[in-house]
């Protein structure tokens, strides 16, 4: 596992959430600023989810997909929010394309490597993260899940994970700031790399093992329902992320 820390990080996040119906996929390049619009090719997809759009009191977002192949997709997405402050509105992100019915036991790895930058962390209250979802029915929408998992490279503003810190812990010979808490009856585990982590490419199951072993996660019957890396926006802006590579698969 390897991780690049660029700058110290500041506070933030919370659940993302992704709609649970895809329109036609469209071929790329392509610019995504509808709530939900939606773009799929090479294995991955897109979406500029808007879901928390409501909570603002003005603002807009637009995500745009520069390019993809099966090693990976390019994407960034330009936003600006107010009002709100406490409040989600969008995790736009690009996942990878998932076969339903793995559940986490079969599972051998999942090596996943990303590049990414905000252009400006000047008042921006948002993070840079993987959100991940289980479930024991494989067919369950992929708008929530049994268990959330997330693994958070940044921290920008003044907001944090779902739940309460339960310390630092080790996965893949780094360390984490663990939180864990929940999302009506999903449990939620967030964890918090100790500063900005501009690079990052290292083996996702690592964290569902420490999960089964300390926190009792049944990984013989959860399913990988979601895969994606993307960030949640609270306030600011004008603020753009750009996202050089995403890869992602599934052994």
């Amino acid at each position: 596992m390897k991780l690049t820390s660029v700058l110290p990080l500041s506070l933030i996040s919370v659940t993302a959430m992704a709609p649970g119906t895809h329109p036609a996929p469209r071929q790329q390049p392509t610019t995504l600023c509808s709530q939900f619009s939606y773009w799929s090719g090479s294995g991955y997809e897109a979406n500029n989810n808007l879901w928390g759009q409501d909570s603002a009191t003005s603002g807009s977002q637009c995500t745009s997909v520069d390019g993809s192949s099966a090693a990976g997709v390019q994407w960034r997405t330009e936003w600006t929010w107010r009002g709100g402050p406490g409040q989600v509105k969008s995790f736009a992100y690009a996942g990878k394309q998932l076969a339903r019915g793995q559940t986490l036991a079969r599972v051998v790895s999942i090596p996943t490597a990303v590049a990414w930058q905000y252009n400006t962390t000047a008042g921006v209250r948002a993070n840079a993260a993987y959100d991940i979802f289980t479930a024991a029915d494989a067919g369950h929408e992929n708008s929530s899940g049994d268990y959330e998992v997330m693994i958070w490279l940044a921290r920008l503003g003044d907001i944090r994970p779902i739940g309460s810190s339960t310390g630092t812990v080790s996965v893949g010979g780094w360390p984490w700031d663990l939180w864990v808490g929940m999302n009506g009856d999903m449990p939620v585990y967030s964890f918090v790399a100790p500063g900005t982590t501009n690079s990052f490419s290292g083996d996702a199951k690592l964290f569902f093992d420490y999960l089964q072993t300390y926190q009792g996660f049944p990984a013989s019957s959860q399913n990988l329902i979601v895969f994606q890396f993307g960030t949640e926006t609270f306030t600011g802006g004008p603020a753009s992320m750009s996202v050089a590579q995403f890869s992602a698969s599934i052994n």
